[in-house]
Parts: C-alpha cells; structure tokens; sequence
C-alpha cells in the first residue's frame, strides 16, 4: 500500500513564510535609500553613514547566539511575537529620529529584534513543517527572504522618485510589518516539552558545537558575499561605467537565488543535502571567479546568476545540515548558529574589502573573495562532507 505523503503547504507554514517576507520587504525597503535620507537629512559624510548603518549588523551578531538558546528555553511562540512586535514598534523611531545620533541609536537597536526575529520565526517554521518534508520545506521557506530581497529595493525606490517622501517610506515599512506580525500571531504552534531543570552553562546551549566546521566553511563563504554585496555598485560604477545597472545585477542574482531554491527543493526533498551543496559551492565559485577576471558587463551581470544560482543551492542544504546535527531541543540554537557564522563572516568581508580597495585595488578585493571561494570549497569537499555524514543524528 502506497504511503500518503504529508501535506507541505499547511497554514501554519504559510503563515510563517507570509510572516517572513513581510520582517524582511519592511527592512529592505529602506535598506537601499537610508545614504540617500542621511546625506538629505542630516548632511552625513561617506563614514559617518557607514558607522550609522552598520551598527544593525553588529546588533543582530551580538543577539544571536542568545537568541538561540531563548527559543530553545522557552516557549517559542511568545519569544517571537515579543521579538517581532519590538522589530514592527521600532519603526516609528525613523519616523521620529530629529537628529542623526538619535536615528544611530535607532537603527542599532533595530539589528536586536531583527536577529532575533530571524531566528524564531525560522524555526517556528520547522517546527511546523511535516518531518517527512521538512529538507523540502526548509529549501522553500527560503525564498520569502529571496523574494522580499529581490522586490522591496526596487518598491523602495520607485515610491521615493515618485513622491519624494522619506516619512511615507518609513510609515509603509511599519505598516508591512504589523502586517508580518498579525500573520505570525495566528500560527498554532505545536505543543512541546520543557525542562524545566536547571542545565549547566555549556557553549552549546548557544552555539552548536557538534557543527563547528561547517560554521567555518559558511564563515568562507560569507566573506565573499560582504565583499561583492557591499562593494559590487562602486565597482560598476568606477570601472565599468555603470551608473544605472546595480538594480538588473541584484535582479538577476535574486532570480538566481529564486531558481535554484525551487529546484534545489527537488533534491533536498531526496535527502540529497550534501549533494546540493555540493553544486551551490561550485556554481559559486565561477560566479566569483568571472566576477574577479574579467572586467566588462557582459561577466559583470553574468557572475551574478551564477553567484545567485549557486547561494540559493549551498545555504538550504547547509541550513538542513546544521539542523539536522541538532536534538530537537537545540533547533533554535542550530538556526542561530548557521546565521552567527554568516553575520561574522559578512562582517568580515566588508572590512578586508574596504582594506584592500582602499590600499591596493577592485581586483584584489574580488580576487580575494574568489580566492576565499575556492578555499570553502575546498574545505567541503575534502572534510566537511565527512564531518556532517559521521556526526548527522537522523
């Protein structure tokens, strides 16, 4: 008799990936015009904006680790409709910030409940997936991030040429995320047990040690994307004459991401991870190879779908190798580890990048995150493979 198989799209997981595109269109849709409001605003030069902007980022890495060990602790539902509700409130803080020092403190304080966010939210989503397909599901709930990634840039822009109206920028983000915390309020979530007895503190209450080198091989390649992500406009711009062409790049990498996530989804549902993987890190690496060596838009736009295609295989399968390394009772630990690894590792591309820009040049910047590339990759498949296969506990 022929196994009925469980139902992926239930409403739960809906809800949570409704959720997920609304935390992340509201963030980005600022993202890209923030410089623009600064400089208009309150006059800010080049590095004061950098310091202003990137204090979310130092934020999110700080919370977390924590985060992690809270969603695991505790009841998760609350945990992320207490995180979530902090994110949506925050906005008003643009609305309000009357002076840049202000509107610093703000954006910091958003990277807080925006990691922590990520996190719960994830793994509410795992918790209500089906086990049979939760490889598949993983591989999906991706693309809501892909998608939120990919059109509120673009919505952003296009509301800001029309109007010429920061507050009504900062009044559709808060609305769009009340919008994600209401679809997040009404998920059921599934019924678990808690220890309610005191553990000893361990590193691995907060970080998932069982999976420590395949943090290392996401930290390789999270440098490469701070380094183009970051740097890849200037680039255009200075060397290539693009003035007008970095929308079509991140384009073109979204719909990598996009594609490669639906079909990815195939062989994730197989049980086909590291195999996945495996293509994602390959695709990767030409992406980043033809971005460093050849310097005309043809490989300029190019790069970007196999940069896009191949990220949108690696991450699932190594998001599914990291939870699948973990007890049931350390999902949000696993959740927040994989997301550590990438925070440290973006953070420290942005900084190698503006080093090697600055003291040498663009070639040297995206040769060394091809060169970082090739060493993740390198890395994978002479150990990490192994490392997951012998440790996995499925």
């Amino acid at each position: 008799m022929k196994k009925t198989k469980e139902r992926l799209w239930n409403g739960n997981y809906c809800k949570a990936m409704v959720g997920n595109f609304m935390l992340f269109f509201s963030f980005y849709i600022l993202t890209p015009l923030l410089p623009i409001y600064l400089d208009k605003q309150f006059a800010a030069d080049k590095d004061v904006m950098g310091l202003v902007l990137s204090g979310y980022v130092v934020a999110a890495l700080v919370v977390r680790p924590f985060s992690g060990f809270i969603v695991d602790a505790f009841d998760r539902k609350k945990v992320l409709l207490i995180c979530f509700f902090v994110f949506f409130i925050l906005f008003t803080g643009y609305i309000g910030a009357g002076t840049l020092l202000l509107f610093a403190i703000v954006r910091t304080m958003h990277g807080l409940p925006f990691g922590a966010v990520t996190v719960a939210n994830s793994t509410m989503a795992i918790d209500v997936l089906p086990s049979s397909r939760r490889n598949e599901g993983i591989g999906f709930y991706g693309l809501s991030n892909n998608l939120a990634m990919a059109f509120a840039p673009s919505v952003g822009i296009w509301i800001y040429h029309a109007t010429d109206n920061f507050q009504l920028l900062f009044w559709i983000a808060l609305v769009t995320a009340l919008a994600g915390f209401i679809a997040v309020a009404t998920i059921k979530a599934p019924k678990r047990e808690y220890k309610r007895e005191k553990q000893p503190l361990s590193l691995d209450r907060f970080f998932l040690t069982r999976g420590w080198l395949l943090a290392v091989n996401i930290i390789c390649f999270s440098i490469c994307w701070g380094i183009m992500s970051n740097y890849v406009a200037i680039y255009g711009a200075e060397v290539l004459g693009i003035t007008d062409g970095t929308g079509l790049f991140f384009m073109i990498l979204s719909a990598g991401l996009f594609l490669s996530r639906i079909q990815g989804s195939k062989a994730l549902a197989k049980g086909k991870i590291t195999e996945n993987a495996a293509l994602g890190v390959i695709l990767s690496l030409v992406g980043y190879t033809l971005f460093a060596s050849v310097e005309l838009p043809w490989a300029y736009y190019l790069s970007a779908a196999f940069i896009g295609l191949g990220n949108g295989h690696m991450f699932p399968a190594f998001l599914n190798m990291f939870i699948k390394l973990a007890r049931n009772d350390q999902r949000g630990t696993a959740n927040s580890s994989i997301l550590t690894a990438w925070d440290l590792g973006m953070g420290l591309g942005i900084v190698a990048g503006g080093f090697l820009l600055e003291y040498i040049s663009y070639s040297a910047a995206f040769w060394g995150a091809a060169v970082m590339q090739l060493a993740g990759t390198l890395l994978f498949y002479l150990f990490s493979r192994n490392f997951f296969s012998s440790r996995r506990l499925d």
